[in-house]
């Protein structure tokens, strides 16, 4: 018998699941942060080998940064290039330049990278309302930047995610 809190398998990782994490990621701009985020998440088998151009084309087409209490940005590429549901994420050592979503000449200097992967078109704007609780918190985006290491940052965006977003309506809470 498991103890997994998750869904069944059937209904496949619940989205937001923490896949790749780096804390203080030196990167030179947006592409720069694009690609490295990218690389890992080839490296973890998570994305087609398709996902770093159709993630870079998208940013250029349809920007993510968001000027939110703590800068951040929330890339991401249509469901056909994920494998595996889950969540990027990297504080940057420096901030970047990111294209601020709904502008066409905007700029956002990130300081946090959010990368939702989405493999179900359906729950792509639940997940991402459930992102926004937690990056609208500008508190606990503080505490996620204090964090010193990827372990450190894993443990403190585990915590505030599950702070985030509630239970998912297919989740039964009876044994």
């Amino acid at each position: 018998m498991s103890t997994d809190p998750r869904p069944p398998a059937a209904d496949g990782p619940a989205p937001l699941a923490l896949t790749v994490v780096l804390a203080g990621l030196d990167v030179s701009d947006c592409e720069d942060a694009l690609r490295s985020l990218a690389g890992r998440l080839l490296d973890a088998g998570a994305v087609t080998v398709d996902f770093p151009e159709a993630l870079r084309v998208r940013e250029q087409t349809y920007p993510t940064g968001l000027p939110t209490p703590v800068p951040t940005a929330i890339p991401h590429a249509d469901p056909e290039h994920v494998i595996t549901p889950g969540l990027a994420l990297a504080t940057l050592a420096s901030p970047v330049s990111f294209g601020e979503m709904g502008t066409r000449d905007g700029t956002v200097e990130v300081r946090l990278v959010a990368m939702p992967l989405l493999t179900d078109a359906r729950e792509h704007l639940e997940a991402l309302q459930r992102l926004m609780g937690l990056l609208s918190d500008e508190a606990a985006v503080q505490d996620l930047l204090a964090a010193e290491d990827d372990e450190q940052l894993r443990e403190r965006a585990e915590v505030h995610l599950a702070a985030a977003m509630p239970p998912r309506r297919d989740e039964g809470r009876n044994a």
